[in-house]
């Protein structure tokens, strides 16, 4: 982009004015004007609010399963969601894990019917419907189990599982230009 005039000015952002003519772009280093602007902020992964949820991110709790799913090999594993992106990160992690469990706070998926029909498939594949994570236990520095509970029985049980892969969404990385 370069070779075609893009300038590029590296620096944390503080605030974009994306009323004026030109565009006006702050640093706490400077301010700069331009008559395009592209964003890229990208996004955020939705976490469950577990304090040993956040306690346990890179050490056995992951919201990527392409990222971290080979350092499962051959161990039990959960992931958290129902959609499109859980059945995915779920199918995924097959080729790693010994086992994936699904959790979900719902009785039934909300994947398209092909990713549902896909994941019921797979053997290595279970689901806990209705289920709600209420901790993630830890052991030796890592994931060692996590506590469930029913939403519909109040029933709480124990997974074991070296594993927790959080698949319920993202938000946009787009605060820098709310109410713009």
């Amino acid at each position: 982009s370069e070779r075609f005039g893009a300038e590029i000015i590296r620096g944390q952002v503080a605030s974009v004015d994306l009323s004026s003519r030109p565009i006006v772009v702050s640093t706490s280093e400077a301010k700069y004007s331009c008559r395009t602007l592209i964003i890229a902020t990208g996004a955020s992964a939705r976490l469950l609010g577990l304090p040993s949820e956040r306690a346990l991110i890179g050490h056995g709790v992951s919201t990527c399963a392409t990222c971290d799913g080979y350092f499962f090999r051959g161990k039990p594993i959960a992931v958290v969601g129902g959609g499109d992106t859980a059945m995915e990160e779920a199918l995924f992690l097959t080729r790693f894990a010994s086992s994936v469990t699904v959790v979900h706070r719902r009785e039934a998926l909300r994947a398209s019917k092909i990713m549902q029909d896909k994941a019921f498939a797979n053997p290595k594949i279970t689901f806990e419907w209705n289920a709600e994570v209420e901790e993630i236990k830890s052991a030796g520095g890592g994931v060692s189990a996590m506590s469930l509970r029913n939403n519909r029985t109040g029933e709480r049980k124990d997974i074991a599982v070296e594993g927790v892969f959080v698949a319920i969404g993202h938000t946009p990385n787009t605060r820098l230009f709310a109410g713009q």
